[in-house]
């Protein structure tokens, strides 16, 4: 090793360890538990400290010389990193108005839930968390000004489920009696904190009159450092709508053949969808049917051997109050940091217990079986959960690629292995109806993930409203109103996130398809696993390493 790798080593280590201590949440999660015991300090003086740890750090960085390519992708992972954290802390500032931000819930659910350790163990680190607790949001209120109505609100529901979840704790630790008068004295005390806290919230909701839009300068710059690739928001935003008008043209051809129309239109895309939507599940049998179509995708990836299956287990489970608001469906691996073996996790919500039936229903009409097989690709396989358990397999010359994924790599093979078991004729086996819905499905998340980027640039750069984004998703993206609505509160709620879906699609997409062309003796699975081989950085870097 040369001095210039030694010094990357090292600074890599570093630059992940400080990280891990700050965000202690998140090193539970990727599976570094010395922090177990802890929370991050949501005061103005630790972000000062971090931000001025950050720029140190950035400036050692200009210092090394990479000798491979291997060392100058973690490199460039790492400057790209670093410079969006110091973006928050020095423009974003979204610790200062995003009450989000401070929901001690999912450092307390890891602990409950995953088991990477003796149960006793996780126990005395879930006491010390909630006795943390009250200081912890009591650090975090005088932070939290100039706030929007819908982050306020959004907040107040995830903490509810914050609520429930501490309420249930001493239930938990009753097999373990020498902690259990500790954690449910802990417990009390944090329930009640965490209830003021969300009382607190309804107190400002009256003065939470920011706009949750960006602004064009800020947008701009946040896309750059997520996306971490070329596109501009003014160039993202002709590319989708070009492909609106492409992958529209794809869905009305496709339900044409389904209904048998030689001439199909829009209206014929409504009546296909419709049809599609009668094959619903309830609150009650969705885990379930995750299930099914959970084994029916590993089935298929493995007889047409499209990926390296790996054993690694996968779980559904119904998705903790606490995370639910943003997003209907998540993926959570095990982490890569981790000791021991765990499963991943392919959570799924429910609908709220307050909707009405009218909206229930709309909510199942849009995730129809066909659409809960279409979601389970995205999920778990070969989506998320399957691209990481590759990813946590990566040993390269740092851990920076195993701690900083790109969020455009991770949603865009998501996408891409959705048009990838589509156009296999998933379902085929089951009958040519279910395989020709399966691609209707399929073929509205492609059209879902072009409107989400479009809405993500219109939105944050002031020239999108409700009823237009509304429009545009019931309109262009065939959407029922239920999904449309919960669209457009997460436009409101992330930046630059939504368009990780589109981007990240249109760069794997062309990748394998020039890796192809480079490779024409390989299968497809060669290809895919070289794809899946590097971790998860952005895709640039990939290609940098596969191709010549």
């Amino acid at each position: 090793m040369t001095s210039s790798a030694a010094s990357l080593a090292g600074l890599a280590a570093e630059a992940i360890e400080t990280a891990l201590a700050c965000d202690p949440a998140n090193a539970t999660y990727l599976g570094a538990h010395r922090y177990d015991e802890l929370l991050a300090d949501p005061s103005v003086a630790a972000s000062a400290a971090r931000a001025a740890q950050v720029r140190a750090q950035l400036a050692a960085l200009d210092m090394v010389i990479a000798d491979t390519p291997d060392d100058a992708v973690d490199a460039a992972v790492l400057r790209t990193t670093l410079r969006a954290e110091l973006f928050e802390y020095d423009r974003l500032r979204e610790a200062d108005w995003n009450p989000m931000t401070y929901n001690p819930g999912a450092a307390l659910n890891s602990l409950l839930t995953r088991d990477f350790a003796p149960w006793s163990n996780r126990c005395i680190a879930l006491a010390a968390r909630l006795e943390l607790v009250p200081d912890y949001l009591a650090a975090a209120r005088p932070r939290l000004a100039d706030m929007s109505r819908i982050h306020v609100e959004t907040a107040m529901a995830q903490l509810a489920g914050t609520v429930a979840l501490i309420d249930g704790v001493p239930r938990e630790v009753r097999d373990v009696a020498h902690l259990s008068a500790r954690v449910e004295s802990a417990a009390q005390r944090a329930g009640r904190c965490v209830i003021e806290h969300r009382d607190w919230l309804a107190t400002e909701l009256s003065a939470a009159t920011r706009d949750p839009r960006l602004g064009a300068a800020l947008f701009a710059d946040k896309l750059a450092l997520t996306l971490d690739t070329d596109f501009a928001p003014e160039t993202l935003l002709a590319r989708a709508e070009a492909d609106l008008d492409l992958v529209t043209a794809q869905i009305i051809e496709q339900a044409g053949r389904i209904a048998g129309v030689a001439a199909p239109d829009a209206t014929t895309v409504h009546e296909v969808l419709d049809r599609c939507a009668i094959d619903a599940p309830t609150n009650e049998t969705v885990l379930a049917r995750c299930r099914d179509a959970l084994a029916d995708a590993i089935a298929f990836v493995r007889d047409r051997d499209l990926i390296t299956v790996h054993g690694d287990a996968i779980r559904v489970v119904e998705m903790p109050v606490i995370e639910r608001g943003v997003a209907v469906a998540y993926c959570r691996p095990a982490g890569p940091l981790e000791s021991v073996v765990l499963p991943s996790e392919f959570a799924v919500s429910p609908t709220p217990t307050d909707w009405s039936a009218e909206q229930v229903s709309s909510f199942y009409r849009e995730y129809n079986l066909h659409m809960i097989h279409n979601l389970t690709v995205h999920e778990a396989m070969p989506g998320h959960a399957l691209q990481l358990m590759h990813a946590n397999r990566h040993r390269g010359p740092t851990l920076v690629r195993a701690v900083w994924w790109s969020g455009s790599f991770v949603e865009g093979w998501a996408v891409y292995a959705e048009e990838l078991m589509a156009q296999h004729g998933y379902r085929s086996g089951t009958s040519p109806y279910a395989a020709g819905a399966l691609r209707m499905q399929q073929l509205k998340m492609r059209l879902r993930t072009i409107i989400n980027a479009i809405m993500d640039v219109r939105f944050h750069c002031d020239d999108l409203d409700e009823a237009a984004g509304m429009d545009l998703m019931l309109g262009r993206g065939f959407q029922e109103r239920g999904e449309a609505a919960g669209k457009w509160r997460r436009v409101q709620l992330t930046a630059a996130q939504l368009s990780t879906y589109y981007v990240g699609y249109c760069e794997v997409r062309d990748l394998v398809s020039d890796l192809c062309t480079a490779r024409p003796a390989w299968s497809e699975r060669q290809l895919h696993d070289e794809v899946l081989r590097h971790g998860s950085p952005p895709v640039r870097h990939i290609r940098t390493l596969t191709l010549p």
